[in-house]
């Protein structure tokens, strides 16, 4: 580890978490230099929902650079993005009566979220940005004015931007939080004006595993309606079938204008799209460009991947299966000891257990590692621990890393006990 500490930048985070060289990984297991197995409940923040090196999309890409196949084609029209939009076409929205457009921003999430704003702004002709309480929307300077954890909005050490937060749904306990939003929008003397877009996670990941209910997103929809707001929902980090369906808020039964999505679509691929309702598609020629927002790996692994996972439900029967494994671990280790206090939060795979307990969390995670299984924390406490496993692993793994994570929590409890 001695290059890292001396070469690389103080920025550096989750290798101060998991602090080993890893050299290979398939599917949930990760493999480090001195040939050490872990199992992956991290899955790459999101990223690998299909887990690392899915077989299908390795080989199609070997093939595609094997026959020389253009590699960086800008927003040119290519082979690989012509077969990654008919397959998304023909497999993601046509079965669910979308009609999109599709904008392949730089290969970020914060890129796809800042080229959202922007372009609300620009079509609303209003500047103000409605973000939610302990929402997540990446590092840039216009993500982190939407971002609501302090500690990343610290990061930004200037302007943050037309931004205004909002109570995400529970944040006031049993308050309906989307009252005061429309009083706010109501009252000429709140001092809000009129909003652009509400950005909003249906399942706040980075924010501690916060879900919001059908209802409350419905009821969000109606609002912005009302008011000529548009609807932007981040699926960066829970879409891309996280909680079951393709999309987080399909069970909601809402259509927003403008879509984030990145992390999964590209199979572990840098990779992000905007999707775009047409009418908001006001853009002029090359108004949000970037140099890598044509990566045909990505389109490659994405078409292969929506192809072998999307053509029917299983993948969504399967999620809410394991979903339910990991559920009844947690829930367990909650009624074993009352006295923490302990929640289990969240939808389909992107799921917690909240402990109020200062530090608790981050040790279960780091005993967690020394038991060779990754996982990480997340809330603006840091009170959540958060399992995300790849929507693709067996089920004796998936039972193997949760026994372990039983193991070390109740280690750590005994010693809050």
């Amino acid at each position: 580890m001695e290059v890292f500490d001396e070469y690389e930048s103080e920025v550096r985070g989750y290798i101060r978490s998991f602090p080993t060289v890893f050299d290979k990984a398939v599917g949930s297991e990760l493999f480090d230099e001195d040939g050490r197995r872990y199992i992956d409940f991290f899955a790459g923040a999101g990223t690998l929902n299909y887990g690392h090196n899915p077989e299908r999309a390795v080989e199609a890409q070997i093939q595609y650079l094997r026959d020389r196949r253009i590699a960086h084609g800008l927003d040119k029209a290519t082979v690989a993005k012509k077969a990654f939009l008919e397959t998304f076409i023909e497999k993601i929205l046509e079965p669910r009566q979308m009609e999109y457009k599709l904008q392949f921003t730089g290969p970020t999430g914060t890129n796809c979220t800042e080229a959202a704003m922007k372009l609300a702004r620009q079509a609303t002709g209003r500047n103000l940005i409605v973000a939610f309480t302990n929402g997540y929307h990446g590092h840039t300077m216009g993500a982190l004015a939407v971002t609501g954890n302090q500690a990343y909005r610290d990061e930004s050490y200037g302007a943050r931007g037309a931004v205004n937060f909002m109570p995400f749904d529970g944040f006031l306990g049993d308050m309906d939080t989307l009252y005061i939003f429309e009083r706010y929008l109501d009252d000429k003397g709140s001092g809000l004006e009129a909003p652009a877009a509400v950005i909003v996670e249906t399942v706040q990941g980075e924010g501690g595993i916060n879900v919001a209910s059908s209802a409350w997103l419905q009821g969000l929809e109606k609002l912005c309606r009302k008011h000529g707001i548009l609807l932007i929902v981040d699926d960066i980090q829970v879409g891309n079938g996280r909680t079951g369906k393709f999309f987080s808020f399909e069970e909601a039964g809402i259509r927003p204008d403008l879509i984030c999505l990145s992390k999964s679509i590209g199979g572990g691929n840098p990779m992000a799209v905007l999707l775009i309702n047409p009418e908001v598609d006001v853009w002029s020629p090359g108004e949000h460009t970037g140099t890598f927002r044509g990566n045909s790996l990505a389109f490659v692994a994405a078409k292969e991947l929506i192809d072998q996972y999307w053509s029917d439900d299983s993948l969504t029967n399967e999620v809410y299966r394991k979903s339910e494994i990991v559920l009844d671990t947690l829930r367990a280790l909650r009624d074993e000891f009352p006295q923490l206090n302990s929640r289990v939060k969240g939808r389909g795979l992107v799921v917690g257990i909240e402990t109020p307990i200062d530090g608790f969390a981050a040790e279960v995670a780091a005993a967690a590692f020394e038991r060779m299984l990754v996982c990480e924390t997340c809330g603006a406490d840091g009170h959540v621990n958060k399992l995300f496993v790849a929507l693709t692993i067996e089920d004796d793994i998936l039972r193997e890393g949760l026994d372990i994570f039983a193991d070390v929590f109740r280690e750590v409890a005994r010693k809050h006990a």
